[in-house]
């Protein structure tokens, strides 16, 4: 097999033949997911990097990986510094890094299924500064030298119930069909690959961890539907699911389908859809109307039913996470336990309810030193043990017909030092007054960012990463529009303002590099608040996840008298919650980790 360092060489002996001195790398595929298919790993592939975000840039001299600050520590463990430049975002972003380092004349290339029309404006405007070529390119130069290319999963499409989507697919068509009518739209061209699940009620097993099927679709103002997907995928039920009104179509033919589209007004998602796509309708004799996909509000929103699944997912998970984390407070300090080992028995726990499809992500399995890095992975050869002194983290979520769960948890292995509680309880400060937090509506995630932060900035320390993310609803773990998170931090567009049905994640924390790290980190549902007194519409967060939050970590004397009052009754709802469907010595345990604190 083949080094990094061999790869990037014949990525540029490539760009050689095809006359090119440059190409562009991103972490995404045609759909421009987050979470991609192992067949669109070229970034993982190119530099061994295995984060969930980043862009590598490849000219003949130099090259350069673009990373957030979830990786700074992560993408030099991973990837050669002998070979690769390390740049971190969003101090710069790749266009203005082209705009320092090429120059008049280069002819840089880029793949058009894989970076949006904004992107493509901005790095070629930064590249004609300098009198360079940005080069839409027909086929990825990384495919054609990777030889052993994964093929696209050929997983079968299956039908999501009504009775846990909670509302009918053909409605839904019947919404977008209103909002294209509205907009002057003949069609809307839906790329995201949760969006299309989402509309037609259907789920996939085509992206690990996030049930997604690969699969482009064309909504019209009829309240029909066009649906590419490979043929191998549709199956008798998922046939009679959809009825006459979607037609089926081979995934393959998407591209020239286009051009069907001429002569009409077709809505694509800026944000959403790559740049060949726009372009093909436009060069086909279609106007293209940038406008947000019309799924993604509604999706955002969970209906009644997906709330109920959530919560019931919610208890179900958490009953397994408590198991767990049991069985780690036991365990660990007796020795032979490690990041790996962890993170397939709590798997076991999940699973043994019957009713876990996947997990909803990898698991970070994360000790001392590993625990610094927000988004480690643990590989078999990256596994350390799980020894006393340390902290051990554990962030990791599942995906259940009724619902996705995230949550983060920390235990200390043995006696934790002064600092590490210090810390500890700073990061609950954070984020007990974010989920006690009460807002006017139309108040978007970046205003509320900070309030997870001034405990931790009252001490000169910070994290570098959001705080929340939107969940979906059995789809995707990171969901858009909402997040919160401050304004420069990569991944979100216009801040969007939280609604009532919203579930996102809060999850602040501390990373000592080369020590330990701390998140602690629940699901929030954004529901509708009533204060005495008051005259305008205000929003705030129910708790949704349900496990206990390590009270030997708790500093009693750094929390207020309000913060006491909420950690002790977030502690007698799990209990009371968690206690009956646990039973045994697991019940008495989790009372035993929730009983009142005092100072």
């Amino acid at each position: 097999m083949p080094t990094p360092s061999a790869r990037l060489r014949a990525l540029r002996d490539q760009l050689v033949r095809e006359r090119l001195d440059g190409f562009v790398v991103p972490l995404t595929d045609e759909h421009m997911s987050e979470y991609v298919g192992d067949y669109a790993q070229r970034l993982a592939w190119l530099t061994g990097f295995e984060g969930s975000a980043g862009t590598a840039v490849v000219l003949a001299e130099e090259a350069a990986i673009f990373t957030d600050g979830r990786y700074t520590i992560q993408v030099r463990e991973q990837v050669s510094a002998a070979d690769w430049s390390f740049v971190s975002v969003p101090e710069t972003n790749v266009p203005a890094w082209l705009g320092e380092h090429a120059h008049a004349g280069m002819r840089v290339g880029y793949d058009p299924w894989l970076h949006t029309r904004g992107w493509v404006e901005e790095a070629r405007a930064a590249l004609a500064g300098v009198g360079a070529e940005l080069v839409a390119l027909e086929r990825n130069p990384i495919d054609s030298i990777w030889a052993d290319r994964p093929a696209p999963s050929p997983a079968p499409l299956a039908v999501h119930p009504e009775r846990l989507a909670g509302r009918g697919a053909a409605a839904k068509r019947a919404d977008v069909a209103d909002w294209l009518a509205a907009a002057g739209a003949d069609a809307t061209v839906i790329t995201a690959l949760d969006s299309i699940a989402w509309l037609l009620n259907l789920r996939g097993a085509d992206v690990a961890r996030t049930p997604v099927a690969l699969a482009y679709a064309v909504a019209h103002a009829d309240g029909t539907a066009d649906l590419y997907v490979a043929p191998e995928k549709m199956t008798a039920a998922v046939a009679e699911h959809l009825g006459n009104a979607v037609r089926v179509h081979d995934r393959a033919t998407f591209a020239a389908s286009l051009d069907s589209l001429a002569g009409k007004r077709v809505a694509i998602d800026p944000a959403l859809a790559v740049a060949a796509i726009a372009d093909r309708v436009e060069r086909a004799g279609g106007t293209v109307l940038p406008l947000r996909d019309p799924t993604v509000l509604p999706r955002a929103t969970k209906n009644p039913v997906e709330v109920a699944g959530h919560r019931a997912a919610s208890l179900r998970d958490g009953a397994a996470l408590t198991r767990f984390l049991r069985w780690v407070a036991e365990a660990a300090p007796r020795g032979g336990v490690t990041e790996l080992s962890a993170a397939e028995r709590l798997s076991v726990f999940r699973a043994e309810s019957g009713l876990l499809r996947d997990q909803s992500f990898d698991a970070i399995s994360a000790t001392g030193p590993h625990g610094a890095i927000p988004h480690y992975r643990v590989t078999p050869e990256s596994s350390l043990p799980i020894e006393p002194g340390q902290l051990y983290l554990i962030d990791s979520g599942g995906q259940y017909e009724d619902g996705t769960t995230d949550v983060t948890r920390v235990v200390p292995i043995g006696s934790p030092r002064d600092e590490m509680r210090d810390r500890f309880t700073r990061v609950l400060k954070g984020h007990i007054a974010l989920a006690t937090a009460t807002f006017p509506r139309g108040t978007n995630g970046g205003q509320l960012d900070s309030i997870a932060r001034r405990p931790l900035w009252d001490a000169g320390l910070d994290y570098a990463h959001g705080t929340g993310h939107g969940v979906g609803s059995y789809l995707s773990v990171h969901e858009g529009p909402a997040r919160i998170a401050k304004p420069s931090y990569p991944g979100g567009g216009p801040a969007e303002p939280l609604l009532p049905g919203m579930i996102l994640s809060n999850e602040p924390g501390y990373y000592k590099a080369g020590a330990y790290g701390i998140r602690i980190e629940n699901l929030l549902l954004v529901v509708e608040r009533e204060l005495p007194g008051g005259d305008a519409p205000m929003l705030g967060f129910d708790t949704l996840t349900l496990a206990p939050i390590d009270r030997d970590l708790i500093d009693p004397a750094l929390l207020t008298d309000a913060e006491l009052t909420w950690i002790n009754a977030y502690h007698h709802r799990v209990a009371a919650t968690l206690a009956p469907v646990l039973g045994g010595d697991d019940a008495a345990w989790l009372e035993a980790r929730c009983t009142r604190i005092t100072r």
